[in-house]
């Protein structure tokens, strides 16, 4: 086996790893009441979960900056806050890596360059993450009007925009507009590990 080999099969290893470790069953079930968040946007005011008791679904989102995953979410976000402001759907993603270029200066520049239209959030405490239950980024939570988790997981099934079959977000907002059941309200989330702090 040449270097070359070793070293590709190596980092396919590695990728498969950080997916595979990021996975958890959910922390709270569909139909709990969804925890409190607060932190500080990327406009330099704090941001909490009450600040959105007007929006008839409230699309959580934990992400980061420098995931090639949460990356290749971001448009789908934009467009997904597009499509369905209107219809009262308000989408707030939130950061808590505790890493270089994911903190809030990292962020503020991520949400400039990309014009991000919904509020990104940096919760330094990590605490939204851990009641959540959040484990990768990107990981969707998705509450209905009275605030209880409707959806959790993945935004869809396919990395790629051009390859998605399944729109598991969409059809669960869909759904709580509509005022039915979700379908599918668990799906597995896949992306990189949150960065928790060095205390963990």
């Amino acid at each position: 086996m040449t270097w070359r080999v070793t070293w590709v099969l190596a980092v396919v290893c590695m990728a498969l790893l950080t997916v595979a470790s990021c996975y958890a069953a959910p922390k709270i079930e569909p139909g709990a009441k969804a925890p409190d968040f607060s932190g500080v946007g990327v406009d330099d005011k704090k941001h909490e979960l009450s600040e959105y008791k007007e929006a008839k679904a409230l699309v959580v989102v934990f992400t980061c900056n420098h995931c090639p995953v949460a990356v290749a979410y971001e448009d789908r976000l934009i467009a997904l806050q597009k499509d369905y402001k209107s219809k009262g759907v308000q989408v707030v993603a939130i950061c808590v890596n505790d890493r270089d270029g994911d903190r809030l200066p990292g962020m503020k520049k991520r949400a400039k360059e990309k014009k991000f239209n919904f509020p990104y959030i940096y919760d330094k405490t990590q605490e939204s993450a851990r009641q959540c239950g959040a484990t990768c980024t990107p990981h969707v939570f998705l509450l209905g009007s009275e605030r209880t988790v409707k959806y959790q997981g993945a935004i869809d099934d396919n990395n790629n925009a051009e390859k998605v079959e399944k729109h598991f977000l969409r059809d669960a907002i869909d759904a709580v507009l509509a005022g039915e059941k979700v379908a599918e309200p668990v799906t597995r989330q896949r992306g990189c590990s949150i960065k928790w702090s060095k205390k963990e």
